[in-house]
């Protein structure tokens, strides 16, 4: 019986060391007997355009926001509530681009190539679908819907033109996520950060143009987003296109199966993500009981908007180290799986340490930026101060959380999370914040508390080895 080995030159060697495809020729046809590969890119490789993604996506909010400020604070506002809303809708997208990453990278590390392309073509037929009707729905009852959740008057004229503007193109949120993580999947994350970068500057110019060259106001606003993200997705369909040419090798699954499988991790992913943005809105609400002045909410804005550069780096190092995990699990190389998570976690939790200990000693230089106001620039100082503890447990929980995901354990890190984000998050900013009197800081500590207990879950599960059961490659019978 003869052998032959051949290189497939499908995917780019950026992304994968070896692909080696041993081959016998029986009768009529070839038959692929063995496809492995090893990944090329480094955890480092993968997390630095990814950051970079994401502090890119928080200078945009920063730069509209500043523009929108031109107009007054009703307009920020208004896009302000008019953007929650629609981030509420992100959601259901979500539930196929969470669950889409992890089928396609674990059938990715185990050779099966055309499964993953079966994966991201059908997550594009529903997001898409599902992205046209909410679409609609938004361009045709965005006043009813800002009625319904009672938006002030004063605000529901630039709400309402927003919503139906940004919302009516909502398909776009629905298919970025899908092509961005194809593109990631296969280990191709420059490329969306170029896409990203280039729409950022778009959206910038645009805006500049529309709002003080042709003074459209919002609607400019609105049509420079739809614009923007217009340009991002060609980007990362041309990248897409251009980049991954998967081989025809037979070894498909029935569209069911496949789906399901993205239904088994992106349903309790998106749940999650929409029990935290319930939990923060009841969170807030208290916030806003604490004073009538708004000091403890306005405290918490200023200190969200300093450490979300500490969780820009501790989200996309968690996503860099699941995509490896897909690969890993998928390859069954399990130890190194095991001690790459653990690794990535470590380093987390050394960079959430150094920035957040940083931006707690430099807290009152930092504040001069947005108020001399020395009972405002006291309380953020003690929030930042909290905010190391806060920031270890969240590095740690997103770490794990997303191996755990991404190897197919995805149940069990909502459930912790829809437990301790009410008892530990919600419940602590009652019982420390209102209860005892501690307002903004006792949310902090009830937050921390929330991070940190789930931090020890995600580690204690991923350390039992469960997740090495959850494979969702099936082994082809005999």
């Amino acid at each position: 019986m003869g052998y032959s080995a051949a290189i497939y030159d499908t995917i780019d060697y950026d992304v994968l060391r070896e692909m080696f495809v041993t081959v016998q020729s029986q009768g009529r046809g070839t038959v692929i007997r063995r496809f492995c590969m090893k990944e090329r890119k480094s955890l480092g490789q993968l997390f630095v355009p990814l950051c970079l993604e994401t502090l890119c996506y928080m200078l945009a909010e920063m730069v509209d926001t500043f523009m929108l400020s031109t107009l007054g604070d009703a307009a920020v506002g208004a896009v302000g509530t008019a953007a929650t809303y629609i981030s509420v809708f992100v959601i259901m997208f979500s539930i196929i681009s969470y669950g889409m990453m992890a089928v396609m990278t674990q059938y990715i590390g185990a050779g099966k190539l055309e499964v993953a392309g079966q994966a991201r073509r059908l997550s594009i037929y529903f997001n898409a679908g599902l992205g046209i009707v909410l679409s609609l729905f938004l361009l045709r009852f965005s006043g009813a819907v800002l009625e319904l959740v009672g938006v002030a008057d004063s605000l529901m004229g630039y709400a309402k033109a927003y919503l139906g503007i940004v919302g009516g193109s909502c398909v776009l949120y629905a298919l970025i996520p899908v092509f961005s993580g194809y593109l990631r999947a296969f280990g191709y994350t420059k490329e969306p950060l170029t896409a990203t970068i280039t729409a950022n500057v778009v959206n910038f110019i645009l805006n500049a143009l529309f709002l003080f060259r042709f003074h459209w106001g919002v609607q400019g606003v609105a049509a420079a987003t739809v614009i923007s993200y217009g340009v991002n997705l060609l980007l990362v369909i041309f990248y897409a296109h251009r980049l991954i040419r998967i081989p025809k090798t037979g070894e498909r699954l029935k569209n069911a199966q496949v789906f399901l499988q993205i239904l088994k991790i992106g349903l309790p992913s998106a749940a999650e993500t929409a029990l935290y943005n319930v939990a923060m809105t009841l969170i807030i609400r208290f916030l806003n009981q604490m004073d009538p002045e708004g000091l403890n909410v306005t405290a918490r804005s200023y200190t969200m908007q300093i450490t979300n550069f500490a969780y820009s780096v501790g989200a996309a190092l968690a996503e860099a180290n699941a995509i490896l995990t897909g690969w890993r699990v998928g390859a069954k190389q399990y130890e190194a799986c095991d001690t790459g998570t653990r690794k990535a976690a470590r380093i987390g939790i050394a960079v959430a340490v150094f920035l957040e200990s940083l931006f707690a000693i430099s807290a009152g230089l930092i504040m001069r930026i947005f108020t001399d106001d020395p009972v405002m620039i006291a309380l953020v100082g003690r929030l930042l101060t909290i905010d190391i503890v806060l920031e270890i447990g969240r590095a740690s929980n997103l770490v794990f959380g997303q191996a755990l995901k991404a190897s197919g354990d995805a149940v069990y890190p909502t459930i912790i999370a829809a437990i301790f984000m009410y008892l530990c998050a919600v419940g602590g900013t009652y019982f420390f914040g209102i209860r005892l009197g501690w307002l903004a800081a006792g949310a902090y500590v009830g937050l921390a508390m929330d991070e940190c207990v789930r931090a020890v879950c995600m580690y204690r599960r991923w350390k039992k080895g469960k997740w090495r059961t959850r494979r969702l490659v099936a082994e082809r019978k005999a």
